[in-house]
C-alpha cells in the first residue's frame, strides 16, 4: 500500500522555541524545512519586528514545493500584526505570547496566569537565547526600544545626560525587568535535558525568596501547527491577506 505523500511546510519562528520545533519538525509526519530568527526581534519597535518578520516571509523562495509557511510566534506585542501572505499561506496559532504556546492552549495557561499573577516563566530557550540580538536588523539600522529611550548608556554616563536623581531613578527601575514579580515556573518541555537549568531557576528563586514552582509544558499546540492540524486554535492567512489582533478571545486573525 502506497503511504500518502507527505505535506512541505516552511517554518519561520522565534529561537525561544529553537528545541521545541527541532524535535516537532524531526516527529511531524511531514516534512518541515525550519529557519529561526533572533529573540532579540521583540526588543525592536513594533514596525520595525513586523518589518523584519515580513521579510523572512517574502524570501521564502516559489519553487520549493511548500504548501504553506508556519510561524512560530504568536500576537508578541503585536510584532506580527500586519504580515501579510504574500504567494503562500501563512499558519499562526492564536496565542498572546510563546508562553501559550509552551503550555499548549490558551485555556491552560489562562486558568494559571490567573492563579498565580507574578509569575516568571522559564524554559530551555529562555535560558539560553534571552540575551539575543538580531544582527541584520541592526545592519539595516533598526534600533531597539532601550536604544531609542538612551538606555543604552551606563551610570555615569545616565548621570551626565539626565543628573543624578533622575539616573538613580531610571538605573533602580531598569536594572531588573523582574522587580513585579514573586514567582518562577519552570515549564519542562521533555525535549532535552533540563535538569540543570531546573536547579538553576530553582537557586535564582531561592535568592529573590521567590516561590518556585516545576511543571510540565504541553507540545500540543505546537504540535498541530507543524501536523497541519489547524482548527479554530489557528489563523490561515490567505494570500493577499495581513494578520490583524483582535482584542477577544481569537486573539489574532486575518482580513
Amino acid at each position: 500500500m502506497t503511504p500518502p505523500p507527505r505535506r512541505k511546510f516552511k517554518y519561520i519562528g522565534c529561537t525561544i522555541l529553537y528545541r521545541e520545533a527541532c524535535y516537532l519538525a524531526a516527529t511531524t509526519p511531514n516534512l518541515v524545512d525550519v529557519e529561526f530568527l533572533p529573540k532579540g526581534l521583540h526588543s525592536l519597535e513594533t514596525p520595525d519586528m513586523v518589518a523584519r518578520l515580513q521579510q523572512a516571509v517574502d524570501a521564502v523562495p516559489d519553487d520549493a514545493g511548500y504548501e504553506a509557511i508556519l510561524l512560530g510566534y504568536a500576537r508578541c506585542n503585536d510584532g506580527l500584526v500586519g504580515v501579510a501572505a504574500r504567494r503562500l499561506p501563512l499558519v499562526i496559532p492564536r496565542a498572546h505570547d510563546c508562553i501559550t504556546l509552551l503550555f499548549g492552549s490558551r485555556g491552560a495557561y489562562q486558568e494559571y496566569f490567573d492563579a498565580r499573577p507574578g509569575t516568571y516563566y522559564m524554559s530551555t530557550g529562555w535560558m539560553e537565547r534571552n540575551d539575543e540580538i538580531d544582527p541584520l536588523a541592526a545592519e539595516q539600522g533598526r534600533r531597539t526600544v532601550s536604544d531609542r529611550m538612551g538606555l543604552q548608556y551606563d551610570y555615569d554616563e545616565l548621570v551626565a545626560k539626565y543628573g543624578k536623581e533622575n539616573a538613580d531613578y531610571v538605573a533602580a527601575t531598569l536594572s531588573d525587568g523582574r522587580h513585579n514579580y514573586d514567582a518562577y515556573l519552570y515549564l519542562s518541555m521533555g525535549v532535552s535535558a533540563e535538569a540543570d537549568y531546573v536547579e538553576q531557576t530553582r537557586e535564582e528563586a531561592g535568592k529573590r525568596n521567590w516561590r518556585f514552582e516545576l511543571r510540565r509544558g504541553d507540545l500540543g499546540l505546537l504540535r498541530k501547527l507543524f501536523d497541519g492540524e489547524w482548527d479554530d486554535d489557528f489563523v490561515i492567512v490567505r494570500p493577499g491577506e495581513r494578520i490583524v489582533a483582535r482584542n477577544d478571545e481569537r486573539v489574532l486573525d486575518a482580513e
